[in-house]
């Protein structure tokens, strides 16, 4: 990969790359996925992928980052300073989370196949995890009317809902996914009333 400024055709052919890759694996999952599908699907040349990425595993990577920048992109342009954060919390989980359902291959390409990639998906699913409960440090320890919310309870509250967004893809509940925002937003309150 070289170190020339990225031009407006290159974004587009990793957008579209990561595109295949999401496509791709949501027909085959990622075991039976090969480069040949990625760009087949991208409709660019193996050498564009190549472009872009080491391997298959750096594509899958890229997507599941890019897909979570994207729900914190959600999450952020929910939030509404007027109101407090205790009238926001639901809404905003509703938001994230409707978000996820909209694109339930990639939903699950995301959640289900990244484990399959070891200690790099693992890497990655950490970082993405890390990024969000640090979102919630930022929205709830601004405010002086909580007692504040510690990381790893943050990180936990992250892992907790992300149980729950498991549960709704195995159980083929993917649509329902925003029922969990009462759930998640009853975790966070439990977790701040039990802050010393």
């Amino acid at each position: 990969m070289s170190s020339e400024p990225i031009t407006s055709e290159a974004k587009a052919h990793r957008r579209r790359l990561l595109e295949g890759m999401g496509s791709a694996v949501a027909t085959k999952g990622y075991a039976a996925v090969t480069i040949a599908d990625i760009v087949r699907e991208a409709g660019v040349s193996r050498r564009t992928f190549y472009e872009h990425f080491a391997s298959r595993s750096d594509c899958l990577i890229a997507l599941y980052e890019a897909a979570s920048e994207r729900a914190l992109t959600v999450l952020r342009s929910a939030l509404d300073p007027e109101r407090s954060w205790q009238e926001q919390l639901e809404s905003v989980l509703a938001a994230y989370l409707a978000s996820l359902a909209s694109n339930p291959a990639l939903l699950r390409t995301l959640y289900i196949e990244i484990w399959g990639l070891g200690p790099p998906g693992l890497a990655a699913r950490r970082r993405v995890n890390q990024a969000i409960a640090g979102f919630m440090l930022e929205v709830i320890n601004q405010s002086p009317a909580t007692p504040g919310v510690r990381p790893e309870m943050a990180l936990a509250v992250v892992g907790g809902i992300n149980e729950l967004i498991l549960l709704a893809i195995e159980h083929d509940r993917v649509a329902e996914l925003a029922e969990i925002a009462g759930t998640g937003a009853e975790l966070v309150r439990a977790v701040l009333a039990g802050a010393p």
